[in-house]
């Protein structure tokens, strides 16, 4: 049974992931399908259309569902997924040329372990595909970029907003640090 269905999540390495292809062209389907060969990923099946597989899942035995979703299909795919409920069930793992942060966040929200680049290796994809039947949510490094913007360092926030401190704030300052309370401040400055 797959991860989400009976509660079997393999450990990361532990041997053959099932791993069933949705992809609307035969095409890709084969090229996916090729890249598996020799690897410890067995390709149980494939089709042409995410509906169908939601139609049919609880009579697929697989670890991991790869979807390749192009162009519009991606919109399409997040709104099946997230009104299915699919992914909560199954491992899904989806390949796009969009990394859009509305989408990847969207796609995460829905239950997607991973939402990767259609170009990523071999080798990346085996390991995300083996990450997500384990139960982990993996990021490309780009999506993280898109998705976890760098934040500006605090410092030089702060030093734009500031405005300079006037000679009566710096002595108060001075005292504070040298550890004077706030009454002996006050009777130092005859406040």
């Amino acid at each position: 049974g797959s991860a989400g269905r009976t509660g079997r999540v393999p450990e990361l390495g532990a041997g053959v992931i099932r791993v069933f292809i949705v992809a609307t062209s035969s095409l890709v389907q084969a090229g996916l399908q090729s890249l598996f060969g020799g690897s410890d990923v067995e390709v149980i099946g494939s089709i042409g259309d995410f509906e169908s597989l939601v139609a049919q899942w609880p009579d697929v035995d697989a670890d991991v569902v790869l979807v390749e979703a192009s162009g519009e299909h991606l919109d399409r795919l997040i709104d099946s997924l997230t009104d299915s409920r699919f992914a909560s069930e199954a491992a899904t793992v989806v390949l796009s040329d969009r990394s859009e942060p509305r989408l990847l966040a969207d796609a995460l929200r829905a239950g997607v372990r991973a939402v990767l680049p259609s170009d990523i290796s071999q080798e990346q994809l085996i390991a995300a595909l083996e990450a997500a039947a384990a139960g982990l949510v993996v990021m490309h490094p780009a999506a993280v970029d898109a998705l976890f913007p760098a934040a500006e360092p605090a410092s030089r926030a702060v030093a734009e907003l500031a405005e300079p401190l006037t000679p009566r704030e710096s002595e108060v300052l001075q005292m504070l640090a040298s550890g004077l309370a706030n009454k002996e401040i006050a009777a130092r400055l005859a406040i």
